[in-house]
């Protein structure tokens, strides 16, 4: 008998995005006239450039002429677009092996798909408040209990706040799962190398990971600020990072981004390459 996934149960609401798409549309249903400056789901507003335009038609074109048909495609995501990518952080500094990208749909699956390759029993700390993909996947793969009010048991959250310049301190208790975003959604927070280093110390002490998310690191200015958490030292060894091009590229319906998993990534039963 074919049974469905009782974590889903667990969720206490619906996805966020959904939510306040309905209550802004209720909110203007009653207040027609209003203004409403949206500030949830970063969606995208001008069209694609023309060179990329003109390269998705190429595509096209190249699948439909017999010549050129390719048929599918490597296995990780195009060799070209993986060498360019490992070629972009090379340009800041950060030594990437094309073969240590792995090209998907976009960083928020990714963020969420990640977590399917650790075990159930791991514990996942996130930061408070966090992008709801972070916690919801966690929730329906069974990694949490039951919902309390606006958290849920077993999963770790880590505060951020004006008091700490919304950046959270680590975990006081050992966590396997680390989820670190910065610039951060929803706060909008920029980590300094002292403080990822933090991170990055405390993971490699408790074979931990960290699972970074760099999406918006394209909005950060200050070259002193780390556009990726591999300029910290020792990162390699306890740390994912995952990226897209929506925020870069305008690509958020076009669904492109990568993750990599350095070679050197060790978790507490296994070795690293492996």
């Amino acid at each position: 008998m074919a049974k469905t996934n009782n974590n889903y149960d667990k969720l206490s609401a619906g996805y966020l995005f959904p939510e306040i798409a309905k209550r802004t549309k209720a909110f203007m249903e009653r207040n027609p006239g209003v203004a409403v400056l949206r500030l949830g789901i970063g969606n995208t507003t001008e069209p694609l450039t023309p060179s990329v335009i003109d390269g998705l038609r190429l595509g096209v074109e190249k699948l439909a002429d017999v010549k050129t048909y390719t048929g599918y495609g490597d296995e990780q995501g195009d060799s070209r677009l993986r060498k360019s990518i490992a070629d972009f952080y090379a340009r800041r500094g950060v030594s990437i092996e094309a073969d240590e990208v792995f090209v998907s749909d976009g960083a928020k699956p990714d963020a969420a798909n990640i977590q399917s390759i650790f075990g159930q029993d791991n514990v996942v700390a996130v930061q408070d408040p966090a992008y709801p993909v972070y916690v919801d996947s966690n929730v329906i793969s069974g990694r949490t209990g039951k919902a309390n009010g606006t958290t849920y048991e077993g999963m770790v959250y880590m505060p951020c706040n004006e008091e700490n310049g919304f950046f959270p301190s680590v975990p006081k208790q050992k966590v396997d799962l680390i989820y670190l975003c910065s610039p951060n959604n929803p706060t909008g927070a920029v980590a300094t190398k002292k403080q990822l280093k933090s991170f990055v110390d405390y993971a490699i002490r408790n074979r931990a990971v960290i699972i970074f998310d760099s999406a918006y690191c394209t909005y950060i200015s200050d070259p002193e600020l780390p556009r990726s958490i591999y300029e910290v030292d020792g990162a390699k060894e306890c740390s994912i990072e995952i990226n897209s091009f929506s925020k870069s590229a305008g690509f958020t319906g076009v669904r492109l981004g990568w993750s990599i998993v350095p070679k050197t990534l060790v978790t507490e039963d296994a070795q690293a390459g492996r």
